[in-house]
C-alpha cells in the first residue's frame, strides 16, 4: 500500500545517516514532471584517514562527483537531507539485514517494498555488521575497487611480486580503476532498472571483451564483479591475435580464473551463447564500430565502448566539400581532425538509438595509444525505430555532410533509407 512520500522518505534518512547500518543507497529516476539536477546518487561508509565519513557520489550525464562527509555529523545530516529533496524516482537502501526499494507514485506517494538481505539470513546481524566493518576499512582517501596487491595486478605485471604498484604502470593502474567504476555503476543500474537480469550461480552473467589485448580489463573485470561484489560472471575475451590467447589463457589457470579466450576477429568470433555484456575498450578506428555492430547482433543488454582513432570519417571529411557554413571547423588540420572525433562518436551514438539503446557520452581515461576520453554507454531499452526524431536527426546529418558512416553500413542503415 501506498503512504505519504515524506514518511517513507523519513524512514530512509534514519537508515542512511545510520553508520552500523547501511551498506548502500542509490537515488535514481525521476518524479513525473521533472528533471533532478543528478542522473544518480550513491551513499555508502568509507573508513578514512580521518575516520569513519558518509561518501557520496552524484552522477551528471558525463562523470561522477565525490564528497566525503565525517558520519553523524551536521554536515552528513545536511548533505542527506539535499539529496532527499532531489525529485528522484526511485531510493534504494540496502542495510546489512535488509533491502528496502522505494517508488514515487504519480500522486508522488511512496510505495516501499522491503525484504531481507540476500547475502544476510535471518539472525546473521551481527556478522554482517562485522563483514560491512572489514569492507569499509581502508587507508586511503580513494577508495580502491580492486587493491595494488590484488592476485591480478601481480600476475599482469602492474604490481611487483610484493604486491606494490609499478611507477611505470600507474597509467594503466587508473584505467583500469576507472573502468570498474563505470562497469560497476552500469551493470548496477541496469539491474536495478530490469534491463539486465539479475544472475545466480547456475545462470552466471555473460560478458564478452572484443579485443582484449593482454586481458588488462577482461581479468580485472572478472575478479571484481565476482570476489567484490559477489556477481556470477563468466567471460570471454576476443583478440585477432593467437599469442593473445595463449598469454591470456595461462594467466587465466595460473590464477585459476574461469575465463575463456579465443582468436579471432571482431566480426568472425563465434560464441556459444550470445553475450550479455560488451566491452571494447580503445579498439581502433572501425573496430568499434566492428564491435558496436556485434553488440547489436546479439542483442546485448548493455554496451560500454571506449573509441580509439577515427580515421575513417576523418578520412571522408578530407575528400568532401564542408557545407556551409561550417568550413571554418574543417579550415585547419587539427580542428577538423577534433571535429571528426566528435562527428563520429555522435554518429555512433545516434545509430545505437537506432537500434533500441538509450546512450550516455561519459568521460574515461586516456590509453598509452590515445588522447581519446570518451566511453559509448548504451543500454538496450526497446526495439529498433524505423523513422521519427531519432531517424531523422541521423539521416540529416549524414546528408549535410555527405557522409557513410561504417557502422550504419554494417547495421543496414542506409541513409535516406
Amino acid at each position: 500500500m501506498s503512504e505519504p512520500l515524506l514518511r517513507a522518505l523519513a524512514r530512509m534518512r534514519a537508515l542512511i545517516l545510520d553508520p552500523d547500518v547501511l551498506v548502500k543507497a542509490v537515488g535514481s529516476g525521476r518524479q513525473k514532471g521533472t528533471t533532478p539536477d543528478w542522473r544518480r546518487v550513491e551513499l555508502r561508509y568509507v573508513e578514512l584517514k580521518a575516520g569513519l565519513h558518509l561518501q557520496v557520489v552524484r552522477y551528471d550525464e558525463t562523470q561522477a562527483h565525490t564528497a566525503n562527509h565525517p558520519a553523524r555529523s551536521e554536515e552528513a545530516r545536511e548533505a542527506v537531507d539535499a539529496l532527499l529533496d532531489v525529485p528522484f524516482g526511485h531510493w534504494n537502501v540496502e542495510t546489512v539485514t535488509e533491502h528496502h526499494a522505494l517508488r514515487v507514485t504519480k500522486k508522488l506517494e511512496a510505495l516501499v517494498h522491503s525484504r531481507p538481505r540476500e547475502t544476510a539470513p535471518a539472525g546473521a546481524a551481527a556478522a554482517a555488521a562485522t563483514d560491512l566493518v572489514l569492507e569499509r576499512a581502508h587507508d586511503r582517501a580513494k577508495q580502491r575497487l580492486l587493491p595494488e596487491d590484488d592476485p591480478v595486478f601481480i600476475a599482469l605485471g602492474i604490481s611487483d611480486k610484493d604486491g606494490r604498484l609499478k611507477p611505470s604502470r600507474q597509467a594503466k593502474y587508473r584505467q583500469v580503476e576507472e573502468f570498474l567504476r563505470l562497469l560497476d555503476t552500469s551493470v548496477a543500474e541496469a539491474i536495478d532498472k530490469g534491463h539486465l537480469r539479475r544472475p545466480t550461480a547456475e545462470d552466471p552473467l555473460r560478458i564478452v571483451d572484443l579485443g582484449c589485448g593482454n586481458g588488462y580489463l577482461t581479468f580485472a573485470a572478472q575478479r571484481y564483479l565476482t570476489t567484490v561484489k559477489q556477481l556470477p560472471v563468466v567471460v570471454t575475451g576476443v583478440d585477432a591475435k593467437e599469442q593473445s590467447r595463449a598469454h591470456n589463457s595461462a594467466v587465466a589457470q595460473q590464477l585459476g580464473i574461469e575465463a575463456e579466450f579465443v582468436a579471432g576477429t571482431i566480426g568472425g568470433v563465434h560464441l556459444e551463447q550470445s553475450p550479455e555484456v560488451v566491452l571494447a575498450l580503445h579498439a581502433c578506428d572501425t573496430a568499434t564500430d566492428d564491435a558496436l555492430a556485434r553488440a547489436v547482433e546479439w542483442r546485448a543488454p548493455l554496451v560500454l565502448a571506449a573509441p580509439c582513432c577515427h580515421h575513417d570519417i576523418a578520412a571522408q571529411l578530407r575528400k568532401t566539400p564542408t557545407p556551409a557554413p561550417y568550413a571554418v571547423l574543417t579550415r585547419h588540420g587539427i580542428l577538423r581532425e577534433r571535429f571528426a572525433d566528435t562527428l563520429t562518436d555522435a554518429l555512433r551514438a545516434s545509430l545505437m538509438r537506432i537500434q533500441g539503446y538509450r546512450v550516455d557520452v561519459v568521460q574515461f581515461v586516456e590509453s598509452q595509444h590515445t588522447p581519446r576520453n570518451t566511453l559509448l554507454r548504451a543500454t538496450l531499452t526497446g526495439s529498433p525505430v524505423k523513422g521519427g526524431s531519432v531517424r531523422k536527426e541521423y539521416d540529416d546529418l549524414v546528408s549535410t555532410w555527405a557522409l557513410r558512416p561504417k557502422l550504419g553500413e554494417l547495421l543496414g542503415v542506409s541513409r535516406g533509407a
